[in-house]
């Protein structure tokens, strides 16, 4: 199969552990080889969701298909767990794909889904731990049952199953190790995750969740009621206003990696820290009302921020070197 054919093919076949899946992410009957593999995963990653395609154009090409698996594998969890009809087929569902994590890890060879046929050699190759991969499905099998966050503490504390590992397995596979970075990676991805949920107030209320956490809520006077009728007020301002700014603090601390790792991958990481600052600055642009519609980064904001990002690249190639941020 060609990187260009659609994932879907794979499954006409079907084996039956993940029945009750959306069709996309059913298992072949037929072990798919590792470039059908790696094909389906790269057309996942560059169809399913632009900004991350775009990001990993700023990242070596030979790195590129460790992405796209990571991707992958982070997008197939997340629609198992939202994607389906009830809590106990999600919940099945999040067991049986962890069963096939362990056995990746395992036993490789017996793997069938084309996520774990293509993340085979990005383990291998960049020696990747369990313990990210374990984490993510953790998250999504947390948020069928904890649907509503009491404080920013719990909210740091799913942050750091939900986004964290993310960040650590891109710096592993970029061949970093340090504690230093994964320190910072977990402040960036934890202030997007969080600029994600301040921005999606309405659409995850309709989803049943709630996100703002209730520390902050009792603090500052406003009620679930509230948020339901979405009747925005000063209290509700006052709220947001202090939550964006917590969460451009933690993007604002974690920003220093940029100055740590090589240009490649800053530019990579700058893109995402500024794409937060965006998703806020767009929040505080509407007077932080994020109950009367969905704040939206604009495109001309996107372009400037590719075109900022092109030209990180492009300076790497042609001035001479200034940071080696050699892998640690």
């Amino acid at each position: 199969m060609s990187a260009t054919a659609t994932p879907v093919s794979l499954a006409s076949q079907v084996d039956d552990n993940l029945i009750g899946a959306p069709s996309l992410y059913l298992t072949p009957a037929v072990r798919p080889s590792l470039a059908e593999a790696q094909g389906w995963c790269h057309h996942l990653a560059t169809t399913h969701y632009e900004n991350f395609h775009v990001a990993t154009f700023f990242l070596p090409a030979s790195l590129r298909p460790h992405f796209h698996s990571i991707y992958a594998f982070c997008r197939t969890s997340d629609d198992l767990g939202d994607e389906v009809a009830d809590t106990a087929t999600a919940a099945r569902l999040l067991g049986q794909w962890r069963a096939m994590l362990q056995q990746c890890f395992d036993h490789p060879e017996q793997s069938q889904h084309p996520v774990y046929v293509a993340l085979q050699p990005t383990i291998q190759q960049c020696n990747l731990p369990i313990q990210p991969f374990d984490d993510l499905i953790s998250a999504f099998e947390q948020d069928q049952v904890y649907t509503h966050h009491e404080s920013l503490a719990t909210l740091e504390r799913y942050s750091r199953y939900s986004a964290n590992p993310v960040g650590r397995l891109v710096l592993l596979v970029s061949g970093y190790h340090s504690i230093e970075l994964m320190q910072l990676s977990d402040e960036i991805c934890t202030g997007l995750q969080l600029a994600n949920f301040y921005q999606d107030v309405v659409e995850d209320r309709a989803r049943g969740r709630r996100y703002i956490p209730a520390d902050a809520m009792l603090r500052f006077g406003v009620t679930d009621d509230q948020i339901a009728a979405r009747r925005f007020d000063a209290n509700f301002r006052t709220m947001m206003e202090f939550l964006v700014a917590d969460a451009r603090a933690r993007l604002h601390r974690g920003s220093r990696i940029v100055s740590l790792v090589n240009r490649d991958l800053a530019a990579t990481l700058s893109l995402f820290i500024k794409g937060g600052h965006s998703i806020l600055d767009a929040i505080a642009a509407q007077n932080y009302d994020t109950l009367k519609s969905r704040p939206v980064v604009t495109k001309a904001k996107k372009l400037s921020l590719l075109a900022g990002a092109f030209a990180g690249k492009l300076a790497a190639v042609m001035l001479p070197a200034r940071r080696q941020g050699t892998p640690a």
